[in-house]
């Protein structure tokens, strides 16, 4: 079942060490296919030198395992809340990269401060805020995804437009088009954070780019009309 998409998110799911945007077994991909309304996602707590396509669990929206033998990632749900609340996804990822988590566990949006984050962030990364007692305890990672699709809703974003979040006192999510696409945002996202961090210890009264270059940039690889790259 859904072999080829299984592939694809297994591919996904090894780029992360690769990248060195986990360690041990700290992240997870995932992908969907629309059609069928089914979700891929890495199994809890496995290896990544022992992962393999089969070892991968299939399961639909509503989060019953429809293949697999191992336990989904403890993240399923918020992948689950983000599929459905924004059907442009196809993929999405979680990891704790350093420079990402520092912003998060700082409870700030990661700044736009300069073209390298225009090109890919249409402003700046949010920070969904943290969850209560009450949320945390009636369902973590329901309500984490919860959290998120609260946050570009109430700021008005186009998640299409701003590919990532990081949450509270927690971590990065990224996505995009396909799992592959999801796991790029997530490198970029770290590359980012980290210019960030860099910029506030260099000047820490830095200010962001002005929004006019953020739009260029942004529209020049994203907009109706841009140019960047080959046809």
């Amino acid at each position: 079942m859904l072999e080829e998409l299984k592939q694809a998110v297994y591919e996904a799911n090894m780029e992360l060490p690769r990248r060195g945007l986990v360690t041990y077994t700290w992240g997870n991909v995932s992908g969907i296919d629309r059609e069928k309304g089914l979700v891929v996602i890495k199994p809890s707590g496995v290896d990544y030198e022992q992962l393999a396509p089969g070892k991968l669990v299939v399961l639909d929206l509503d989060g019953n395992v429809v293949e697999g033998g191992l336990n989904p990632s403890s993240d399923t749900k918020t992948h689950l809340e983000l599929y459905k609340a924004f059907p442009a996804l196809g993929g999405v990822v979680h990891t704790h990269s350093p420079h990402a988590v520092a912003w998060a566990q700082a409870g700030e949006d990661i700044p736009c401060y300069g073209t390298t984050h225009a090109d890919y962030f249409y402003g700046p990364v949010p920070c969904a805020r943290g969850l209560t007692k009450e949320e945390l305890d009636e369902d973590y990672e329901k309500n984490t995804g919860r959290a998120i699709v609260e946050t570009f809703t109430g700021r008005g974003l186009d998640p299409v437009h701003v590919p990532a979040v990081i949450c509270r006192s927690h971590g990065p999510f990224a996505w995009g088009k396909t799992a592959a696409q999801a796991v790029y945002h997530a490198a970029v996202l770290e590359e980012v954070a980290k210019m960030a961090l860099l910029t506030r210890q260099v000047k820490p009264e830095a200010a962001p780019a002005p929004a006019h270059l953020v739009e260029k940039h942004f529209l020049r690889k994203h907009g109706p009309n841009a140019y960047y790259g080959q046809k």
